[in-house]
């Protein structure tokens, strides 16, 4: 065991884990997401890509050009869907710890076309790369990172995904910035694409010495090895009751829906595991982060402030990087509230208050440029929607979609569903400058609609999964009366840290792991 995931154990295993894949992984996606957005105007780029210049062209050429650079841009999306999608199959048959290499691999050559690119031929090709690594990971990263956590700590683990995501954002922004005052020479947009690069080395180095999940290495009868995985990330003896008493878990979990849960088309039929209102409400959640503007803030607040409110461009990107730091900070308040106040109060509080802000933005726009109080009042409600979208829907939604999911079909449903959020993303990515454009704050009030429907649909549709084994929010699908049922059922079901377990075993835990960790410090 000395030479196993670099000696490490326990906590320092899992957090390893964190910073060494899930960091780089989701930093690249909220990075790469709107990299090139703020590049497009800048005077090398204009000169090396002048099929896409907006910047010296006038009418029809320049409506011309703005479709062939919104197309450019949205590429990444185009390549992250099916690149997402194919999780379904590959993370399953292969593993997950090898679909995230291969993710980071074609990050890291996406990453290097782009940097390198003179021809735009080459930008796409790039681009489309690129999203195809990102998508990748979004489907995989999750996953593992879920079914190699505690009931205890999951949530915390994978909210910081989000966080993550808005650390991408915010070196984006500023990073971009800083670069934007050389104003010539192609060091203005090819290091700001180029830097990340350092994510993609440290993420491909880094999960080959890192654990595959547990409970793959189960379903693939590998028992041994998930046994030796699942005690490291423990920190407890590989013979220990409650690393049996796990392992005898996921088996169970896996022979109760052998006979149900084989295919992917399962997952459009109800049956006794009800996969059908799971694999909705994943789908739901999904279209919710990205529908009620979430991509929309992220990507577009500098466009945001030079279009919509009428500011100078070098006052746009500083209010577009300061928004973009003020979202990274308030990760924070989910990171300690998301496994002490559940995610239904997450996903409900996040909703309500991304339309409220909503609606406020578009009442202060809907005034003249000139009215420098609208002007006030609306950057402050920017500020206010990327304080209220890191508590549900900047890694939750992803955490709840990897938990809902029978753990057959959990990468397929998860993979899937982020998918959804690329496609939403896309059509976010392409409609945006043109509907600031022609309908102005009117565009704001379809966000705020959507968003109202948050927290009407969590509360009725949702049940709270928090402090619960992956295999016990299994059985209250399927022990559930009815659908309609499931969110009162779940809140009247005691929380049993192993489901389906004696009890004695149950209270072993902490002794055991206390036993093993004074062995260890003694040797």
């Amino acid at each position: 065991m000395t030479g196993k995931f670099w000696g490490l154990r326990g906590e320092m295993l899992s957090l390893a884990q964190i910073l060494m894949v899930v960091c780089p992984a989701y930093t690249l996606f909220g990075y790469n997401q709107s990299g090139l957005g703020s590049l497009v105007s800048l005077s090398d780029w204009v000169k090396h890509f002048p099929s896409i210049d907006t910047v010296n062209t006038e009418g029809a050429e320049a409506s011309h050009n703005a479709t062939i650079q919104g197309v450019v841009i949205a590429t990444f999306t185009l390549g992250a869907l099916p690149g997402c999608l194919s999780c379904s199959y590959t993370a399953d048959r292969f593993g997950r710890r090898p679909v995230i290499f291969l993710g980071g691999l074609l990050a890291l050559i996406g990453q290097v076309l782009e940097a390198s690119s003179y021809q735009l031929a080459q930008m796409i090709v790039g681009r489309t790369l690129l999203g195809a690594g990102i998508g990748m990971l979004s489907g995989t990263v999750p996953t593992w990172q879920s079914e190699c956590s505690s009931s205890k700590n999951r949530g915390k683990h994978i909210v910081l995904d989000g966080l993550f995501i808005a650390l991408g954002y915010m070196l984006q922004a500023w990073i971009n910035f800083g670069f934007y005052q050389f104003k010539t020479g192609p060091a203005t947009w090819r290091a700001p694409i180029a830097i990340p690069i350092v994510f993609a080395i440290l993420l491909l180095v880094s999960i080959v010495y890192l654990p595959e999940s547990p409970r793959w290495l189960v379903r693939q009868h590998r028992v041994g090895e998930a046994r030796t995985a699942l005690a490291s990330l423990r920190n407890l003896p590989e013979d220990a009751s409650a690393i049996s008493g796990e392992i005898a878990g996921i088996e169970s979990s896996l022979e109760e829906t052998a006979q149900s849960a084989a295919s992917l088309r399962d997952l459009l039929k109800m049956g006794e595991d009800r996969l059908l209102y799971r694999f909705s409400i994943c789908i739901l959640l999904q279209f919710f982060q990205q529908m009620s503007g979430g991509n929309l803030i992220s990507v577009y607040s500098s466009v945001i402030f030079e279009q919509g409110l009428g500011l100078n461009a070098e006052t746009a990107r500083i209010l577009s990087g300061g928004t973009l730091t003020w979202k990274f900070l308030s990760c924070f308040v989910s990171f300690f509230t998301i496994d002490r106040f559940g995610r239904r109060i997450a996903l409900m509080v996040s909703g309500a208050g991304m339309a409220s802000c909503m609606l406020g933005l578009a009442i202060a726009t809907s005034f003249p440029h000139s009215n420098y109080a609208a002007q006030i009042i609306s950057v402050l409600f920017v500020f206010l929607f990327n304080f209220f979208i890191p508590i549900g829907f900047l890694g939750a939604n992803f955490l709840y979609c990897t938990e809902v999911a029978p753990i057959r079909l959990r990468v397929a449903m998860s993979s899937i569903s982020t998918a959804n959020h690329w496609l939403w993303n896309f059509v976010v990515t392409m409609i945006t400058p043109v509907a600031i454009k022609t309908i102005g704050f009117k565009y704001y009030i379809v966000y705020t609609c959507i968003g109202a429907f948050v927290p009407i649909t969590v509360y009725f549709l949702y049940p709270e999964t928090m402090g619960r084994s992956l295999e016990e929010i299994d059985l209250i699908f399927r022990e559930s009366p009815s659908v309609w049922a499931t969110v009162r059922f779940a809140n009247n079901r005691p929380i049993e840290s192993m489901p389906d377990l004696p009890r004695d075993t149950q209270t072993k835990v902490e002794v055991e792991h206390e036993e093993y960790s004074i062995k260890s410090a003694s040797r």
